[in-house]
């Protein structure tokens, strides 16, 4: 998905040792205080807006801008910031498809569950500044939800739209530093199992969204703040050009079930995203170059997977994940999150 990783702040321990933050450095939070072991790692994906558009789309002199472009992209987080706990399940899941498998292995490990359902419930929490309120409707909120049970029905998933609330708040929509978590305390619903993401107007850090990482848990306030923070300007109907589709929840939810990017590790060897039939990819892709095709490790079998979910490709671009990905969604919801 065209659009950078950033690591935001340091939070609580739950998918992750850090969380990334456009500077590289890590603050804590001292108003939210939880029980030790105590980071928890989100995956991000941003890019920096066009000069003269201002994070509220607006100009200096106060007018209204056109939508907002993105059109620089990076990374800023790896595999390296994930729990111990949640790389040693992808390690062991993708050794199972290596050599070290049984013959056949690779290829059962790699098949969905055809018969695999789960509901999700799923909470929107709607974030703006008062000068904002009301640009974001349960109307794109319907449509959003409607988006991402089209991404994630071959996986068998459905996401049930409990609740969407609407917060005017100047501090919480851009969500920096300890306002992140104190809007978490203050709006979660729901348990582990429960997906909260909150649309903010203002998304610290010129970003499009982050999101925690599964990992086991067992206190409850352990993971007060799991769940996604997306550019509420990314809903249907949003003002950010080429992401206003819907697709970056639907990008931030396969973080959320245990999904790494595409092209993990930025290099054509290695482990890359720990599953086995996404195609090395070194250079996360911008837009949707299908002509020529992207092939970021011409050494290494099949184009890069620029319509992939994990990828950073326009909504548009998008199609659907491998049946690798849907095997470890399944497992990882089944592991991590279901009942919880």
């Amino acid at each position: 998905m065209a659009r950078i990783l950033f690591i935001l702040t340091t939070f609580v321990s739950l998918a992750a040792t850090g969380l990334c933050m456009n500077n590289g450095q890590q603050n804590n939070h001292p108003n939210f205080q939880i029980p030790p072991p105590a980071t928890l790692a989100t995956s991000t994906k941003g890019a920096q807006p066009t000069k003269g558009v201002s994070p509220n789309n607006s100009t200096t002199n106060g007018t209204t801008s056109p939508p907002k472009k993105y059109t620089h992209f990076d990374c800023g987080t790896n595999a390296n910031h994930a729990s111990d706990h949640f790389m040693s399940t992808v390690s062991d899941l993708h050794s199972e498809q290596g050599p070290k498998g049984a013959p056949g292995a690779r290829e059962r490990s790699l098949l969905p569950k055809r018969d695999f359902s789960a509901n999700i419930d799923t909470y929107f929490h709607v974030i703006t500044k008062s000068d904002s309120a009301g640009t974001i409707t349960k109307d794109m909120a319907t449509k959003q939800i409607s988006a991402m049970n089209s991404a994630y029905s071959p996986v068998g998933l459905t996401f049930t739209l409990k609740d969407t609330d609407f917060t005017v708040n100047d501090a919480w929509a851009v969500g920096a530093g300890s306002d992140d978590a104190n809007m978490k305390t203050a709006l979660r619903k729901g348990g582990y199992a429960a997906l909260n993401i909150y649309f903010q107007t203002d998304l610290d850090g010129s970003i499009l969204g982050n999101c925690a990482l599964p990992t086991n848990i067992t206190d409850p306030l352990s993971y007060i703040i799991d769940g996604c923070n997306v550019n509420a300007g990314t809903m249907p109907g949003g003002q950010i050009q080429g992401y206003d589709q819907g697709m970056t929840a639907a990008h931030e939810t396969g973080h959320w079930l245990g999904l790494l990017h595409t092209f993990e590790g930025y290099a054509c060897d290695g482990d890359g995203d720990f599953i086995a039939d996404t195609p090395m990819e070194s250079v996360s892709t911008d837009g949707c170059p299908t002509s020529p095709t992207k092939d970021s490790c011409p050494n290494q079998p099949g184009d890069d997977p620029i319509h992939n979910f994990m990828d950073y490709s326009t909504d548009a671009c998008y199609t659907g994940f491998t049946d690798g990905q849907i095997a470890r969604i399944q497992t990882m919801w089944g592991q991590y999150r279901q009942g919880k």
